[in-house]
């Protein structure tokens, strides 16, 4: 591909070129002439002329080049101690049927279909089968509250739900069907019908409107792909929004697909026979494009794993998979290797297991401490590489790209935009700043393909969220800074900048000096309302196993590294040891609920928290200080 610099040039001195040459990587049943459309800006579309099937692309065009008998999708599941391996010809035809069975249905071309599902190959099916057919899917994170799911289905106005009997999560079974059932009852849309996967941990029992998937694959009829325009939307994936209502991430066909599938080589160093194991979840982002979508794109052999980091059993299964299937590339969110360093500080588990053929560790979600950067250099002894993104972008903005030339790493920083992404630094008044100032880290329009064209059915929502604050830029929502030869530091979201005495300070940044003592397994800081500073930090570390010296101890010793290496003008003089942070079920720490807490307010607990009472014993310890009860 040439150099990093040579190719990030290409794409930005001539981005037609660029994705056109890009998009000769995907089969089209008609090829696109243009690259961009411009013509309906801010509202860009990407391969306007193009038709094609992204099923298609992921599934059929590798069995008719025969490739049929590699290995496609591999479930792995400690929680029901199964594994199953589908080849592509295998999964083609398992696709083709549920689709066969959705068009039964009622299903087709522009209609939606909910995917609410476990970490089990169904949904994966599913999700391959809507695209086959011309529907947009909607994938909801398997156990997500009756009132988020309603929410969703009625923005969304599904004909049809699939979902399944049961997931599980570590040891518990969690009965999925009365969660649909009371959603559904919720909802002003009422779905047709529901397609239910029946499991064996726990049977649900269907009513006038449901049917079991088994019963509906067995009498379908297999269809073949429906071409596309490349400009449809091939699924809506929602997101957070700060009213209260989930806002509707749109993804198109053409673009994304073109922009997967450079990255799976570009970024990813993943090729065709080679695999990659992705430790998230199909209901999250980093699964759409990086379990289902990406790998298969590339002809590569994904891993669909359903368990834990750690407690499935132990904190050794990323190696067990690593080891088994030969992963060539692993990509999990730093907090997966918080919890396996928390359970075995040494990393004695992965030495039971031969990593020989792992080359690349990627972490993304949120940012990567340099303290966990350290940790698992020196353990896997492979390049880890910290890289950024979000559910909007659909794919990496800054990421270390190992199949262009790989960049010597910076702990702390993502490395720099890839190409395609025009990432700025601004002020509050729009204004560039310096290298090595922090700022709002925007990216210049256009943004590239795979990037969301507009939110579902609220285009005026989508220029008031990411295009209004600063024209002619998109709105990432991340402040930090880039240095002088182009690296990029994410040291987190705008609002954790916190203002101690008119000091703009980056609660990043004492998080950074927090996770450098050797108790801390992982740490977050939040800024909390003062009538004297304004906002004062305040510390919350959760220590790792083993560790034996007393609490009190370690705090004081905590509160004294800021001071050496920030200041004290830090004014962290709170530091807390508690038994958990509260996450979301991808693991970002809940930083704005926390911060809420600790300023009394009535703050809501987020529907993705992965465990409320986390938040609940928390609150005692938020709630203290001047001007709170304890």
């Amino acid at each position: 591909m040439g150099t990093y610099e040579d190719v990030f040039r290409s794409s930005t001195e001539d981005p037609e070129g660029f994705w056109l040459r890009a998009a000769e990587g995907i089969d089209w049943d008609v090829a696109p002439q243009r690259a961009l459309d411009s013509s309906g800006a801010p509202f860009y579309r990407w391969f306007p002329d193009g038709r094609l099937n992204v099923c298609f692309n992921a599934l059929d065009r590798h069995v008719e080049a025969g490739l049929g008998d590699q290995p496609a999708l591999v479930h792995d599941s400690p929680v029901t101690g199964t594994r199953r391996t589908y080849t592509y010809a295998q999964l083609r035809d398992e696709v083709a049927t549920f689709a066969g069975g959705l068009k039964q249905l009622g299903v087709g071309y522009g209609d939606r279909v909910v995917i609410y599902m476990p970490m089990i190959p169904e949904a994966a099916i599913a999700m391959l089968a809507c695209a086959r057919i011309g529907a947009i899917h909607s994938v909801v994170f398997g156990g997500f509250a009756p009132p988020e799911l309603a929410v969703r289905i009625d923005d969304a106005a599904p004909k049809v739900v699939v979902s399944a009997s049961c997931g599980i999560e570590g040891k518990r079974v969690i009965p999925y069907k009365p969660l649909l059932d009371r959603a559904i009852e919720l909802a002003g849309h009422k779905p047709e019908k529901r397609v239910i996967v029946q499991r064996a941990q726990e049977r649900a029992e269907l009513g006038t409107h449901d049917l079991d998937w088994a019963e509906l694959v067995a009498t379908a009829t297999p269809v073949d792909c429906v071409p596309v325009a490349a400009t449809d939307p091939l699924y809506i994936l929602y997101t957070s929004g700060t009213t209260g209502k989930p806002k509707g991430v749109v993804r198109d066909c053409g673009g994304y697909a073109v922009a997967l599938h450079w990255s799976m080589g570009a970024v990813y160093d993943i090729g065709r026979g080679e695999t990659m194991f992705t430790g998230s979840d199909v209901g999250w982002v980093v699964g759409h494009s990086y379990i289902v979508y990406g790998p298969l794109l590339a002809g590569a052999t994904t891993v669909l794993y359903e368990g834990k980091p750690v407690g499935t059993p132990d904190a050794g299964q990323f190696w067990r998979v690593a080891a088994e299937y030969g992963v060539k590339t692993m990509f999990t969110a730093p907090t997966a290797f918080r919890a396996i360093r928390k359970e075995d500080p040494k990393g004695a588990l992965a030495a039971e297991y031969d990593l020989s053929r792992l080359r690349y560790l990627f972490l993304a979600g949120e940012r990567l401490d340099p303290e966990t950067y350290h940790w698992a250099s020196a353990l896997l002894d492979v390049p880890v590489i910290d890289h950024w993104w979000q559910t909007e972008t659909g794919w990496p903005i800054v990421a270390n790209p190992v199949g262009i030339e790989a960049a010597p790493v910076r702990p702390g920083s993502p490395t720099r935009p890839l190409p395609g992404w025009d990432v700025r630094v601004l002020d509050p008044s729009g204004q560039p700043v310096p290298p090595g100032v922090d700022g709002a880290i925007v990216v210049k329009l256009p943004l590239p393909p795979g990037a969301l064209p507009t939110l579902w059915n609220d285009d005026e929502r989508f220029i008031g969220s990411y295009l209004s604050a600063f024209d002619g830029y998109y709105l990432t929502g991340d402040s930090g800074h880039i240095d002088a030869d182009g690296y990029v530091f994410v040291m987190g979201r705008t609002d954790d900048v916190i203002n101690v005495a008119g000091h703009r300070l980056s609660t990043g940044s004492m998080e950074e000096v927090l996770a450098t003592h050797p108790d801390v397994a992982e740490c977050a800081v939040i800024g909390v309302a003062d009538a004297l500073k304004g906002q004062i930090p305040r510390g919350l570390v959760v220590l790792k196993a083993g560790a034996v010296r007393e609490p009190a101890e370690v705090e004081a010793e905590l509160v004294r590294l800021v001071r050496e290496h920030i200041g004290a003008v830090a004014s962290l003089k709170d530091v807390a040891v508690v038994p958990a942070l509260p996450k979301t079920r991808s693991g970002k720490i809940l930083r704005k609920t926390m911060r809420g807490i600790a300023d009394g307010l009535d703050e809501p607990i987020p529907s993705t928290v992965d465990d409320p009472n986390v938040i609940e014993d928390l609150r005692p310890v938020l709630r203290r200080g001047p001007g709170h009860d304890v």
